[in-house]
């Protein structure tokens, strides 16, 4: 084993004398040492394990020191804890003993002491309930003798009821209550009291209803609960007011005959029916529930409604046989829409245009003979008044049935619970013939109204006058330039969708709303469709040549239509939802509940599924129009204005040379600027442009022109950027200049046509033309600026819309020097 060897071992062994024996010892190591050097390390070896040895055995004994001090600490305190527990055992058993005997023979003393006084006080309690028993026996019968006390002998009832059936059944009582006088053990007497004042009051109350005395019905009321008779005071109470609300009911249905139930008389029956109703709640209820405790009128609203059912049930039937309402649903089912299903038959080869056919007044005429619009418009207006009086009702007996307690009301401010309808009223025959008679055609009507409208709409359809294409010629008409047809459509939407809204009905509004989406989809949108498809189609008679110009104004109308269809349905959901701002058009989902809604259809998931059908119909409306508006809009692009775009920007820079020698050159003083330069560019763009785009910017409304525009701008950008590409090698310095200002003024008369200045859409179509501008940038930079383009630093910026290939393209495109 090497030296270097042994001495490590030496080291990592804290004691050597238990090395291994194969070990060399620190002696060895320092006499087999062969140089001072091996000598010193070894030396300093041993001094180090020297010193780890050391600091162990101090530690060792400082511990030893410790632990023999708190081993003492812990001998005195036994020796203390053995005299404490000698003391505690003689205390326990000496002085502990006697006092715990004693505390227990008191306490055991104080249990029966209780045990005593509980039993007397019971006892106390029986006999003064037996006492109170049998004055009360006396006391009725007393009552009941020739005083014929009513009321004490009620109250003499009531105060007995209040003694627990166990003491009235009880052998004491049998025993001390009988006398002389009332010789009937107590439960007999009383019960035989009750029966008879029971009998008595119906009589009395009876006589009281045939004399309209309504003191005595008052008074006779309040006793049926004193003597345990409440469902029988209601039952007689529900009787009395019923037979009120049957004489009323057929009073004000007998009020008219003949001619004068014309209008809304069955509306006002059924109205003044509920009102009565309501009246009688309202107004008794406080009485009932005074009388004979909460939530007891209940009961009496049971029996109310069960007159409702009858007499809601006469007026509904009478409405519907006197305006004939099953016949007209007969005749609504029957309608065929000849008119409009005609108009979308595939247009014949020969013969007249689809406009005329079919000839609209010859075939209106006699199509309205089986079916008088007045007539269905006015059964709809009394079916709207009869269903949201209904639904006032039935909201008021929904609060008043589902009252919270002071307690609760906090929690179901907002909880649907509070709004559901009692269990009675959904079962209710009128529920049911609400449903039959009035919702069902109601739904059928309105969406025969509709699309009877619509098609008489379009039959009756007339074009605005006075239009031409001619900036020579002004419009005799104001804007906007649409159709009757889009005006007299969008009335009846209204007037549906407020009709509906007024019933508080939530079937009515989510199948009629819908409706009126599919029927303004299928007819509105596709009957606009078919007329631009087939009747106004800008087609030309050559190929390369302009549409006829009354074609061309006909599709800009049609378009219009279209445009302003959207925003008619935009404020029609905005105003009859609520709202105070436009709603959003992304997803049913964000919808609101306006307190319009809200006040209409109180409970909250009610509210939110009305606020959604009326979004989904403004969203879908919109996503269908803005389909056929974009494809219309690239009609008029493709067969008006792509043609003549090529010859315009022709045109503007005829004769135009960016490579000029001199500034001299004959140019009429109405093309040169206030510093006297050469500008030919813009005023021959401006006045192509303006010639093929004001024309159709003053039919067309602000935001179609402005599609328009949009993909005007878009093609004619590409074509000036083909224009520009093509100036390689035929610019100097000089000309990048001009070339520069040409472009801006191109930019700036493109963007501005049709608008003013602050128009929202003249930024966004200046952002089109960025990389044009950044060519022309690029073209005119000195070379301190380029240079900073190419070291990417803050010029780069101006022209990102550049690649950096084409930059440098851009940059070689001018001759320099």
């Amino acid at each position: 084993m090497a030296l270097s060897e042994v001495a490590t071992a030496n080291v990592s062994s804290p004691f050597p004398e238990q090395s291994s024996p194969v070990e060399a010892s620190p002696r060895t190591d320092i006499f087999n040492a062969s140089s001072v050097a091996e000598i010193k390390a070894a030396l300093s070896r041993l001094h180090n394990q020297e010193a780890s040895v050391t600091a162990r055995l101090d530690a060792l004994v400082t511990s030893q020191k410790d632990l023999s001090r708190e081993m003492g600490r812990l001998d005195l305190m036994r020796a203390n804890i053995g005299t404490l527990t000698c003391t505690t055992r003689s205390i326990s058993h000496g002085m502990l003993s006697e006092a715990a005997g004693t505390a227990e023979r008191i306490s055991s003393a104080v249990r029966r002491l209780d045990l005593e006084q509980a039993r007397v006080k019971a006892t106390l309690d029986v006999v003064e309930q037996v006492a109170e028993l049998k004055a009360c026996a006396l006391g009725v019968a007393g009552s009941m003798g020739a005083s014929q006390d009513w009321e004490t002998a009620a109250s003499y009832l009531h105060r007995a009821a209040q003694v627990p059936p166990t003491v009235v059944n009880g052998a004491f009582a049998a025993e001390m209550v009988p006398t002389a006088e009332v010789p009937d053990p107590p439960s007999v007497t009383l019960d035989n009291a009750a029966e008879s004042l029971c009998g008595l009051f119906l009589r009395e109350f009876d006589k009281a209803v045939k004399e309209s005395d309504g003191a005595k019905i008052t008074r006779f009321f309040k006793l049926f609960p004193l003597i345990g008779r409440s469902e029988v005071g209601l039952d007689v109470y529900g009787r009395y007011v019923c037979q009120g609300v049957a004489a009323r009911a057929r009073g004000n249905l007998n009020a008219s005959t003949g001619a004068h139930k014309d209008g809304f008389f069955y509306a006002n029956a059924l109205t003044k029916l509920f009102e009565h109703i309501a009246q009688i709640i309202d107004g008794h209820g406080g009485l009932v529930e005074r009388h004979y405790g909460p939530r007891k009128m209940g009961r009496v609203i049971e029996r109310l409604q069960v007159e409702a059912d009858v007499q809601g049930g006469i007026i509904l039937d009478t409405w519907s046989d006197e305006r004939h309402v099953d016949r007209k649903l007969m005749d609504i089912k029957s309608y065929a829409f000849t008119f409009l299903v005609q108009s979308f038959l595939p247009a014949q080869r020969t013969g007249p245009a689809l406009t005329q056919s079919p000839a609209p007044g010859a075939n209106a005429a006699t199509e309205d003979e089986g079916v008088d619009m007045k007539e269905i418009d006015g059964i709809l207006n009394e079916m709207a008044i009869m269903l949201g009086r209904w639904s006032l009702y039935c909201r008021f007996l929904a609060d008043t049935c589902n009252a919270p307690s002071n307690e609760e009301n906090e929690e179901k401010e907002n909880d649907d619970s509070r709004y559901t309808l009692p269990s009675f009223l959904q079962e209710a025959p009128l529920a049911r013939k609400i449903n039959d008679r009035l919702v069902s055609p109601f739904n059928t009507m309105t969406t025969f109204f509709f699309r009877r409208s619509v098609e008489k709409a379009f039959q009756l359809d007339e074009s605005p006058s006075g239009l031409n294409l001619s900036l020579q010629k002004p419009l005799r008409a104001d804007p906007p330039h649409i159709t009757s047809a889009v005006d007299d459509i969008m009335y009846i939407v209204n007037k549906v969708i407020q009709q509906s809204l007024a019933t508080s009905q939530e079937a009515v509004v989510t199948n009629v709303v819908p409706t009126l989406s599919r029927v303004l989809g299928s007819d509105f949108i596709g009957m606009t469709q078919r007329k631009m498809r087939d009747e106004c189609y800008p087609r030309a008679a050559v190929q390369g040549g302009q549409p006829p110009e009354q074609t061309i104004i006909s599709f800009l109308v049609q378009i219009n239509n279209l445009d302003i269809g959207v925003d008619y349905i935009r404020r029609i959901v905005q105003n009859n939802s609520g709202s105070k701002q436009p709603l959003p058009a992304s997803d049913t989902a964000d919808a609101q509940v306006t307190d319009h809604l809200r006040s209409l259809f109180p409970a909250p998931a009610s509210a939110l599924r009305v606020a959604q059908t009326l979004h989904s119909l403004g969203s879908s409306f919109e996503s269908k129009v803005n389909d056929l508006l974009s494809d219309g809009i690239q009609v008029v692009f493709n067969n008006v204005i792509k043609h003549r775009l090529r010859p315009i920007l022709a045109d503007a820079f005829r004769d135009i040379e960016y490579q000029p020698h001199d500034a001299d050159s004959d140019v009429p003083d109405e093309y040169q600027d206030e510093r006297g330069s050469k500008e030919l560019v813009r005023p021959r763009f401006a006045s192509g442009w303006t010639e093929l785009l004001v024309p159709l910017a003053r039919i067309l409304t602000a935001q179609a022109f402005d599609r328009l525009l949009t993909v005007t701008v878009a093609y004619f950008v590409r074509l000036l950027e083909k224009r520009l590409w093509s100036y390689q090698g035929r610019i100097n310095p000089l000309g990048a200049a001009r070339l520069e200002r040409d472009i801006s003024g191109i930019v700036s008369t493109a963007v501005d046509v049709g608008q003013g200045s602050g128009a929202p859409g003249r930024y966004r179509h200046r952002d089109t033309f960025a990389r044009c501008v950044q060519m022309t940038l690029v073209m005119s930079m000195d070379e301190d600026e380029w240079d900073e383009v190419l070291r990417g630093g803050e010029a780069a910026e101006v022209v990102d819309k550049l690649s950096r290939e084409e930059r440098v393209r851009v940059r070689a495109m001018v001759r320099r020097g």
